[in-house]
C-alpha cells in the first residue's frame, strides 16, 4: 500500500429500517442539508438510471481540517435498499460500498472506502501526515453519524413542534474560510468522464 492509499471501514447503528436509511443517503444531493459539516456542496451531473446505477455527483467536502476536497463519483451498483458502490475520482480515487442490514428495530451501516489521495497536499505529506488526515476522515464519519441520526429522528417526529425540537445538525469547522457551491466551478467545461483507475 502506498503512503496515500487508505482504507476505513466505518460501523454505524441507527434506530431505523433499510428503506428510511437507503433514502436518506441514497438522496446524494440531500447531504449538503443534514450532514453540512462535511458535505459543503453537491451537483448531479447525470441522472443514471431507476435505480441510480450510473448517477454522477460532483462534490465539495471536508473533514475537521481546513482544507476541502473537491471529487466526483459514480454510482456503480444499487442493492436498494441495502446499499449502493460507487466509484470515485478527482481529489479521492477510489471506490466506496454502502450496506445496511436490518437487526430487529436497528439497522446496521457499514461504509467501506478504499481511497487513494490525490490531493496534491494529501499525495504529497501522506507519509508524514497519514494518522493525521486518517482522523480528519474518522470525524467526518462521527459527524455523520451523529447528522443521520437526526435526520431519523426528525422524520419520525410525531408533529410540528416535537421536530422543532430536534437540533441542527453539526456545522463545517472553520465555516467562514469555504465558500459553499463550489462544486459545479469545479467540473464546469471539464465533463464528467471517469478517468481510468489506476491498477
Amino acid at each position: 500500500m502506498r503512503a496515500n492509499d487508505y482504507h476505513f471501514v466505518t460501523h454505524w447503528a441507527v434506530r431505523s429500517t433499510v428503506e428510511a436509511v437507503s433514502e436518506i443517503i441514497g438522496d446524494a444531493t440531500d447531504l449538503v442539508r443534514w450532514w453540512p459539516s462535511v458535505y459543503l456542496d453537491v451537483r448531479e451531473l447525470e441522472p443514471g438510471d431507476g435505480d441510480g446505477v450510473g448517477k454522477v455527483l460532483s462534490l465539495h467536502t471536508k473533514g475537521w481540517l481546513p482544507y476541502t476536497l473537491h471529487w466526483q463519483f459514480r454510482v456503480t451498483e444499487s442493492r436498494e435498499p441495502f446499499g449502493y458502490t460507487l466509484n470515485a475520482w478527482g481529489d479521492l480515487i477510489g471506490r466506496g460500498v454502502w450496506d445496511f442490514m436490518q437487526m430487529e428495530d436497528l439497522v446496521d451501516i457499514r461504509y467501506d472506502w478504499q481511497v487513494s489521495a490525490a490531493k496534491p497536499l494529501l499525495r504529497r505529506l501522506s507519509f508524514l501526515l497519514k494518522p493525521v488526515f486518517s482522523a480528519n476522515h474518522h470525524w467526518a464519519m462521527r459527524m455523520g453519524e451523529e447528522s443521520l441520526k437526526l435526520e431519523l429522528a426528525r422524520r419520525h417526529s410525531r408533529d410540528a413542534i416535537e421536530r422543532d425540537r430536534v437540533p441542527a445538525p453539526p456545522q463545517p469547522t472553520f465555516a467562514r474560510w469555504f465558500r459553499r457551491g463550489k462544486a459545479w466551478e469545479t467540473i464546469r467545461g471539464q465533463g464528467s468522464s471517469q478517468p481510468e483507475l489506476a491498477g
